[in-house]
């Protein structure tokens, strides 16, 4: 067998690939005791979001934004809640519905997962010369992805 060094692009795309099927065993992980899943944690990152912009919250609005079922964003709410995460109070223009804002401002959504800390630091020791760079390759990156299946 002819050993032949890889070119950049392929190092940054198995690279992608190795991100990408870590980042699906992390999910499964996830789906038993190993922190909030990942639509949790989406659905909280929202809702900090949304509230912070000063915009109200609904069970609705989570599921359009994961596009997932009400259903699903019910069970999602209810195991946030129990978890002192969420809170739910009534909603003021619709006595039918109710909102989702946090229990506790103060807490930084990224905080729920050590990953993101651990993320921010190596973003930190990036030399500046090649931040923009590695930016626009990982925007691209999201798109591609939001972009698939669709």
């Amino acid at each position: 067998m002819t050993t032949q060094l890889m070119s950049t692009d392929d190092r940054v795309s198995r690279a992608v690939e190795r991100l990408r099927l870590a980042e699906a065993r992390l999910a499964r992980r996830r789906q038993t005791d190993c922190g909030p899943s990942e639509n949790a944690r989406m659905a909280m990152r929202y809702v900090f979001e949304r509230t912070d912009a000063g915009e109200d919250v609904t069970p609705t609005a989570i599921a359009e934004h994961l596009e997932i079922s009400t259903a699903a964003v019910t069970g999602i709410l209810e195991r946030l809640h129990a978890g002192g995460m969420l809170a739910f109070k009534a909603n003021p223009r619709d006595g039918r519905s109710k909102l989702v804002v946090p229990f506790d401002r103060s807490a930084d959504v990224d905080d729920l997962d050590p990953l993101t800390a651990a993320v921010r630091e190596f973003a930190e020791e990036m030399p500046p010369e090649i931040i923009e760079g590695v930016n626009e390759f990982l925007e691209r990156l999201i798109d591609a992805v939001d972009d698939a299946c669709r």
